[in-house]
C-alpha cells in the first residue's frame, strides 16, 4: 500500500481554505435572503406612505429607548435594535410634537427648524422635500485637528 506523506502545514492550509470558502458561500445565501426580505419591506412601506407637512424641531442619532417612541414599538423591536443608535427626528405635525425614525439616506437632507413635506409611513420618514425657503444645504461637518494642521501648514 502506497501512503503519501503530506506536510502538516499543507493540511492546515487546506482545512482553513475549505472553512473560508464554506463561510463565504453561507454568507452569500444569507445576503440574498436578506435582500429579498428588504425588498418586500420596502414595498410594504411604499404602499402605506403618505405625504405630511411638518416642522422639523430637532434631529439626532440616538438609542431608540431614549428617543421617546411608543411602548408598542419598543416591544416589537428586537433586542439588538434597541441598543443601536438610529436617526431620530422630532417634528411638529399639526398641533402635536411627534418622534419619527428617519431613513439613513434621508437623514442628512432633513433641515432643522424648517417646514418640509415629508413622505411618512407610520413613524418612519422615507423622503423629504423643502416647503419654504428651499432645502437647507447640508451642514458642514466639523473639521478635526488633522485638517486644521494641514490648513495651517498650507498657510505657512
Amino acid at each position: 500500500m502506497l501512503l503519501l506523506k503530506i506536510p502538516t502545514f499543507t493540511i492546515v492550509l487546506l482545512i482553513i481554505t475549505a472553512v473560508v470558502i464554506g463561510i463565504t458561500v453561507a454568507l452569500y445565501f444569507v445576503g440574498k435572503k436578506a435582500e429579498k426580505r428588504k425588498a418586500e419591506q420596502d414595498e410594504q412601506v411604499a404602499k402605506v406612505a403618505q405625504t405630511v407637512s411638518m416642522l422639523i424641531i430637532d434631529k439626532k442619532k440616538m438609542r431608540v429607548t431614549e428617543a421617546g417612541l411608543p411602548d408598542e414599538m419598543l416591544k416589537a423591536m428586537p433586542w439588538y435594535a434597541k441598543r443601536s443608535k438610529m436617526p431620530i427626528v422630532k417634528a411638529k405635525v399639526g398641533p402635536k410634537v411627534m418622534t419619527f425614525i428617519c431613513d439613513y439616506e434621508v437623514f442628512d437632507e432633513v433641515p432643522v427648524k424648517r417646514e418640509v413635506k415629508a413622505t411618512v409611513s407610520g413613524l418612519y420618514i422615507t423622503g423629504v422635500k423643502g416647503l419654504h425657503k428651499g432645502n437647507a444645504a447640508p451642514q458642514e461637518k466639523k473639521k478635526g485637528l488633522r485638517a486644521w494642521l494641514a490648513r495651517k501648514a498650507k498657510q505657512n
